[in-house]
């Protein structure tokens, strides 16, 4: 469960869980060995992330521990009321939405779910989602318009489905549906990143005001396997599709693709999953209350000029 670099770190966490099972049955004995193992787990992990390649960050993007748009929606959002179907075909279990508060505004949420254990995993198709995911966020987006409601999503998908039945029900139109719904949006849009954010999969839920990303998470075009398979046809050479590709955080802050990065516990989420969830919600609440004090016009004029901008080209 455990990346092959992270295991001794792996191994302190456990000791640390074992002193503070014991330290909450009142032995209080334990405290002074507690607080020390945990500076030192904090020391580690800090030397441990602090020089990552690129290939890391997206082993830790992916990471079974790491925390999912559910967890989130659990330790941020209140009184959560998940909406289904796309009122075409069916409901799609890749993509969770629904309205909720956050901080005591209304909110719509939506986000990908790549499910925890197999089972789930396997209905939630690892986080792909097929058109009627797509349509049915286009539902929820449309809905949060009428009722003025800002709209945050998380994203967190290896990319859509690509299957001949996802193909057959319009998956590349659902997408570019979803995108031009996003950008012409009459409410305030905050999307993070929070894990993979794989292709136009992520793009459709990714065209907002502020597009902030998780300090270990990534963003690309396409996945490093892709890249490799495609430019160089050798799977063996994903560590220099990762770096080429520009993917992490950093590039892409630097390039303007992203608003913010947002830091991760430890320098890696999945080792606390409610001091992540706060994290979050701290950076969502300040770009909340910047977005929400504009007017609609004005937020519509940023968004475009904002998505306008990226890239460059030259004219020979």
């Amino acid at each position: 469960m455990y990346l092959d670099f992270e295991k001794k770190l792996a191994e302190l966490k456990e000791k640390i869980d074992n002193l503070k099972a014991l330290y909450t049955m009142g032995n209080k004995e334990v405290e002074k060995d507690l607080r020390e193992l945990q500076k030192e787990f904090k020391y580690r992990a800090k030397k441990l992330y602090a020089n990552l390649s690129a290939w890391d960050r997206v082993q830790i993007a992916r990471h079974p521990k790491r925390p999912h748009t559910s967890d989130y929606i659990k330790y941020l959002f209140k009184n959560f009321v998940e909406l289904h179907g796309d009122r075409r075909y069916a409901d799609d279990k890749a993509i969770i939405s629904g309205f909720a508060y956050f901080k005591g505004i209304p909110v719509a949420v939506i986000g990908h779910e790549k499910g925890k254990g197999t089972q789930e995993k396997i209905e939630r198709n690892f986080g792909m989602p097929h058109p009627e995911g797509y349509r049915k966020a286009i539902r929820i987006m449309k809905l949060a318009e009428k009722y003025k409601m800002p709209v945050i999503t998380f994203i967190d998908t290896p990319g859509a489905y690509p299957g001949i039945g996802a193909e057959e029900r319009g998956q590349s139109e659902a997408i570019a549906e979803s995108m031009l719904t996003m950008s012409n949006l009459k409410t305030p849009i905050v999307s993070v990143v929070i894990g993979e954010g794989g292709s136009g999969g992520a793009l459709a839920l990714g065209i907002a005001d502020r597009v902030c990303i998780m300090e270990n998470a990534y963003y690309s075009v396409i996945s490093p396997e892709g890249c490799a398979a495609i430019l160089w046809k050798d799977q063996n050479r994903v560590k220099e599709a990762s770096k080429a590709l520009k993917l992490t955080a950093e590039d892409l802050y630097s390039m303007g693709i992203v608003d913010c990065i947002i830091p991760e516990p430890y320098n890696a989420a999945h080792w606390d999953h409610e001091k992540t969830a706060r994290l979050v919600g701290y950076f969502i609440k300040k770009c909340i209350a910047e977005l929400c004090a504009k007017d609609i016009e004005t937020l519509l004029s940023e968004r475009f000029k904002k998505f306008k901008n990226m890239g460059a080209y030259v004219e020979e």
